[in-house]
């Protein structure tokens, strides 16, 4: 049975959820990841409000449409970071609060904690989100690194996110990080590294998402090997960069999204450089049969048009493992059980 494919709201959070769920149906998907922004999913109102989360999955129904998980990167981002000015544009006034950094980063570590609890209370099993990173401005390491900055930044995470997983466990369900520049994990060994600060809690894991790996010369299929067990989502996303030396590079050169200069763009399903052929398979060999969600960024191209070319993508491009080897059917005992 094909896995499902999902949307992923976050970038749609300008439109009412009813109005996204009419055309996402139309375009062929079986089911949205929610995200906690817009009028999509309320944390608050899904623990205060009565019927609220009868009401979110109503309306999904409606459209024969289903939710697998929901996502938080905004709240989450704020939880390791180092606060500034930027975060008061991306989080729910309660969460930034007075802005004072410590006390935006602990009522953020509230707020990911509750949306455990409305996740369980909306019957999924997976939030999907950022960490924030104390130690992602030393990623160049110059001035010379001091001895020890690097391990105070897992620290510091692992201080700050095992209290959150300790309610994720609770309540029965999954933190899945997505793994990306900006967070405590961003490659392979990053991730090895955040996975080893919390003691390999298995309430821990990865949104997959390839476009944040190639384009920084992350093997992304093995990424999915390496970590088979941990993967506990997938977004389905694009990205190209450039065969040839451009004016600015892995870092961006402080180009906007789009810009002719820059080495690198996201882009819709099937037009960027990520063998998703490749992804399938190592899904299948890993036993992955959740939901392949897309999120939908292309500078380049109307959403609407790129939504619905990527749905019927994937659809197309996705397919079960084998359940048998293909020369099976030579041997001699096969010919005569089938006949």
């Amino acid at each position: 049975m094909a896995r499902p494919v999902t949307l992923f709201t976050g970038q749609w959070a300008d439109l009412p959820l009813e109005t996204l769920a009419k055309k996402a149906a139309e375009w062929g998907y079986d089911g949205l990841e929610l995200a906690c922004w817009g009028d999509h999913f309320d944390v608050q109102r899904a623990l205060k409000e009565d019927g609220y989360c009868e009401e979110r999955l109503e309306l999904l129904a409606r459209y024969g449409l289903k939710v697998w998980a929901i996502s938080n990167h905004l709240v989450g981002q704020a939880v390791c970071d180092n606060i500034d000015e930027r975060h008061k544009s991306i989080l729910p006034p309660h969460v930034w609060g007075d802005g004072d950094p410590e006390g935006v980063r602990q009522r953020a570590a509230r707020e990911m904690m509750d949306t455990a609890r409305a996740a369980a209370k909306l019957g999924v099993k997976v939030v999907n989100g950022f960490t924030g990173s104390s130690i992602w401005h030393l990623l160049y390491a110059f001035p010379p690194l001091l001895p020890g900055m690097i391990e105070k930044g897992y620290e510091d995470f692992a201080r700050r996110w095992n209290p959150i997983l300790d309610v994720f466990e609770e309540v029965g369900v999954r933190f899945a990080l997505e793994v990306h520049p900006t967070e405590i994990a961003f490659d392979i060994s990053s991730a090895e590294r955040a996975l080893e600060a919390i003691g390999y809690r298995e309430s821990f894991g990865f949104n997959y998402d390839p476009s944040h790996l190639g384009y920084q010369g992350v093997d992304y299929v093995a990424f999915i090997e390496r970590f088979a067990d941990r993967i506990y989502h997938v977004h389905m996303k694009d990205v190209w960069w450039s065969p040839v030396p451009k004016r600015s590079g892995v870092f961006g050169g402080h180009l906007e999204f789009g810009h002719r200069d820059r080495y690198w763009d996201f882009r819709s399903i099937g037009r960027g450089n990520i063998r998703f052929e490749e992804i399938i398979r190592a899904l299948n060999r890993i036993g992955y049969d959740g939901p392949l969600s897309i999120e939908w960024e292309d500078i380049g191209m109307d959403r609407e048009h790129g939504a619905r070319e990527a749905c019927a993508r994937v659809k197309a491009m996705d397919f079960p493992p084998s359940a048998a080897a293909f020369d099976a059917a030579f041997a001699r005992e096969r010919q005569a059980q089938a006949t």
